[in-house]
């Protein structure tokens, strides 16, 4: 793994073996989403989608915070004029932009505000600290969601759940969130959280077959795109393909011999 990283002004990242970790890093003004934040992130997400050493991101928040959401001194002006805010070689973090080959694991804690809660809904497992103050305000504001949270919020959490919260703007707890399956675990603080995320992610980047992780998110984002019947469809030819590969026969003589697979993709 010799690739070099981007050096970004207001995301941290580093590799933890196979696990890219993304930190929004801008503590100072609880990691708002302001223009620049919003590049940087849209350039990590690049690398955990196009980097072959990267088999699972993981992303979180540097300081007290996850994110207080959208800085709209700053970013109102360019949303308002739809100013595009993805640079070359970046994908966009709320994956709205196609669909996505490598999972994402999120950790939230602290404030966890609008576009916080769509990167949660955005990504594919969720972890949340005892503590954390969650709240999709954006009717409050004047505007409304547009990272995800109209379509995922109901499809994930509940019609009735979804608007309870979209619609009012009220503030929710972490207890609330794992209740209507917005995150899937709460940990006991921030930092319990963290080790919580990036034992999963170093879960799915080492101890599962990058190939068969990608086929099952081909196949769950078909069946939510194209329907039960398309996913079904291509059950047969996916798992052709993977038959034909050395992860698969890897796969087997680890079954056979009681030992620790060690998958490479391909």
């Amino acid at each position: 793994m010799t690739s070099d990283l981007p050096r970004l002004e207001t995301v941290d990242l580093r590799r933890e073996g196979r696990v890219l970790v993304v930190g929004l890093a801008r503590p100072e003004k609880r990691n708002s989403f302001n223009r620049q934040l919003l590049r940087d992130l849209a350039l990590a997400y690049g690398v955990i989608e196009d980097d072959p050493d990267v088999w699972c991101g993981l992303v979180h928040g540097t300081g007290d915070h996850l994110t207080t959401g959208l800085d709209l001194a700053d970013v109102a002006e360019s949303m308002a004029s739809g100013e595009g805010l993805v640079p070359e070689q970046g994908r966009d973090p709320w994956r709205l932009d196609g669909r996505w080959s490598t999972p994402v694991v999120a950790v939230a804690h602290g404030w966890c505000m609008t576009a916080g809660i769509e990167l949660l809904l955005a990504a594919d497992v969720r972890v949340a600290a005892e503590g954390t103050r969650f709240t999709q305000l954006e009717v409050r504001r004047g505007i409304y969601p547009v990272g995800g949270a109209t379509m995922r919020f109901p499809r994930d959490c509940g019609w009735g759940n979804a608007m309870r919260w979209m619609l009012t703007g009220d503030e929710f707890d972490a207890a609330e969130a794992l209740r209507m399956g917005l995150v899937q675990e709460v940990l006991p603080d921030a930092a319990a959280a963290y080790d919580r995320g990036l034992e999963l992610a170093r879960s799915i980047a080492g101890d599962a077959a990058p190939l068969a992780v990608r086929a099952t998110l081909e196949s769950a984002q078909q069946a939510l795109v194209e329907g039960d019947a398309a996913a079904v469809a291509g059950f047969g030819p996916g798992l052709q393909r993977l038959f034909g590969t050395a992860d698969v026969a890897e796969g087997v003589a680890s079954f056979v011999e009681r030992r620790q697979a060690r998958f490479t993709g391909r």
